[in-house]
């Protein structure tokens, strides 16, 4: 599926947008891309050719790997994966890069709420909510599209376990006195 910023050439303001392409087989791909190409141009755009790319998604992992996609005497990078819309598509389309992704997101505005979330001046109740309206949206953007392994259940259970720790603090055994852990 190639990738690619428009811009337009004539007199007018400058704009770009992103296209994708889909098709089943390379050849598929290369013949809408030069189809796009030469309506684009019809109308005064031009593909970018250093930022035009393709990606073969498919359970075979030599998919596209030894074709190459040129049109118009540019050639088109193959990627193995690549962000749209702000998830990350790969080309086996396997979830799990997109879950370490929104993982990372989320835990980068965890630490960056951390102050916030350890203040002892909010309430639980306040860093709770924090945490649903800031956090969690981040780690589950896009999740309404995963197919969820147990694996990847686990390890969304683990970082969200760990946020929750750190809200509710540790827990004071009443019988012993001691602190420990929330479980």
């Amino acid at each position: 599926m190639p990738l690619g910023e428009f811009r337009h050439t004539g007199t007018a303001s400058s704009y770009a947008d992103y296209v994708n392409v889909l098709g089943r087989w390379i050849r598929a791909i290369k013949k809408k891309s030069e189809a796009l190409v030469v309506a684009s141009k019809e109308t005064g755009l031009e593909v970018s050719a250093e930022k035009a790319k393709y990606m073969a998604m498919s359970r075979d992992q030599n998919a596209g790997q030894s074709h190459i996609i040129k049109i118009d005497n540019s050639t088109f990078e193959r990627v193995d994966q690549f962000k749209c819309l702000g998830a990350t598509l790969t080309y086996h389309n396997s979830i799990q890069e997109e879950i370490k992704s929104r993982l990372k997101s989320g835990n980068a505005c965890y630490f960056l709420a951390q102050n916030l979330l350890f203040s002892s001046l909010l309430s639980k109740n306040v860093k709770m909510r924090i945490y649903r309206t800031i956090i969690l949206p981040i780690v589950l953007y896009g999740c309404e599209t995963w197919l969820l392994t147990l694996r990847a259940v686990c390890r969304l259970r683990v970082s969200e376990n760990r946020v929750l720790r750190r809200i509710f603090g540790p827990r004071r055994v009443e019988v012993t006195g001691e602190w420990r852990k929330t479980t």
